[in-house]
C-alpha cells in the first residue's frame, strides 16, 4: 500500500503488508482477509448481503437459508448461489462489494477499543471479490467527507428519526418518502436501513440531507462532547480497485 499520513487503521495497512489471512476484528465490526486483500466485511451497524439479497426482493429468504446450510461449512455460499442458479455472477459481485464496503465503513469508524487480529480464520460467505486494504480505506475516508459534507452533525446518525413536516412546496425523491414513511419516530437509521434492505451508508446520506432541508430532526449535540475529529485526507494514488469503486457506486444508486 502506499503511505498514508494517517491511515484509518494501521493494522489493516500492516497486516496488508504482510499479506496476512485472517479476521480483523474491531468494536464496530470486523474485516476478513486472505493474503492481505478484503474478501468480507460485517458490522452490526449495516445490514449482511442476506438482508440487501432478501429484504430487497432478489433472493427468496429459503433460498438463502438453502445456500448457508449447503455451502456454509466449505466457505462457499457466494459460489453456491451462482452455481445453483439464484443470482448471477455480476449481481453476486455488485451485491456482495455493496456489503463489503458498506460494513468496512463502520468497522473502521474510530474507536477506543483493541483492535485484535485472529489469524488464518475465514469466512463461511466465502471470497467473491477481493478489494485491496487500499481500496477500503480510501472507501472509508470518502464517505466521511462526504456525510459531513452534506450535514455535519454525527448525532442523526445514531438517534432516533424523527420526521419535520415539510414546507410548503417542498417535496423529495421516491427513495426519501419511502425512508420518511418508514421513520416512526423510534426507529434509528441503522434499524431503518434493515428494514427497508438498503445499504446503512447510503441511508445514513439520504438522511443527512433530509436533515440538511429540515425534513428530520438533528438532535442537539452534548455540549461537553469533544469537537469532532477533522476529515482524513485522502490519499492521492492510482489504483486498479478505482473503476470497481465507481461500478460500484453506479450500481447502488442505480438500485436504490
Amino acid at each position: 500500500m502506499s503511505a498514508v499520513a494517517t491511515p484509518v487503521s494501521p493494522m489493516l495497512v500492516r497486516l496488508a503488508a504482510e499479506k496476512a489471512t485472517g479476521a480483523l476484528l474491531r468494536d464496530h465490526g470486523t474485516l476478513y482477509l486472505v493474503d492481505g486483500r478484503v474478501v468480507h466485511a460485517e458490522s452490526p451497524a449495516a445490514p449482511g448481503v442476506d438482508v440487501l439479497l432478501t429484504t430487497g426482493g432478489r433472493l427468496p429468504r429459503e433460498g438463502w437459508d438453502e445456500a448457508v446450510d449447503r455451502a456454509g461449512a466449505h466457505r462457499a455460499v457466494g459460489r453456491f448461489l451462482v452455481d445453483s442458479g439464484r443470482l448471477h455472477d455480476g449481481e453476486l459481485e455488485i451485491c456482495h462489494l455493496g456489503a463489503v464496503f458498506d460494513a468496512a465503513f463502520f468497522a473502521l469508524s474510530p474507536t477506543s477499543g483493541p483492535t485484535r487480529f485472529r489469524y488464518g480464520v475465514g469466512h463461511w460467505f466465502g471470497t467473491v471479490r477481493p478489494v485491496s486494504a487500499e481500496a477500503v480505506e480510501r472507501e472509508t475516508v470518502r464517505r466521511r467527507e462526504l456525510l459531513d459534507a452534506v450535514w455535519p452533525y454525527a448525532s442523526v446518525d445514531t438517534a432516533p428519526v424523527v420526521p419535520r413536516p415539510a414546507a410548503p412546496g417542498q417535496s423529495v425523491g421516491g427513495r426519501q418518502r419511502a425512508l420518511l414513511a418508514a421513520a416512526d419516530g423510534e426507529r434509528t437509521p441503522a434499524e431503518l436501513a434493515r428494514l427497508l434492505g438498503r445499504p446503512a451508508f447510503h441511508t445514513l446520506l439520504d438522511i443527512r440531507r433530509l436533515a440538511a432541508a429540515g425534513l428530520v430532526e438533528t438532535p442537539l449535540e452534548p455540549e461537553s462532547a469533544p469537537p469532532a475529529p477533522a476529515p482524513l485526507a485522502a490519499p492521492q494514488v492510482t489504483d486498479p480497485d478505482i473503476a470497481l469503486l465507481r461500478r460500484l457506486r453506479d450500481a447502488l444508486e442505480a438500485h436504490l
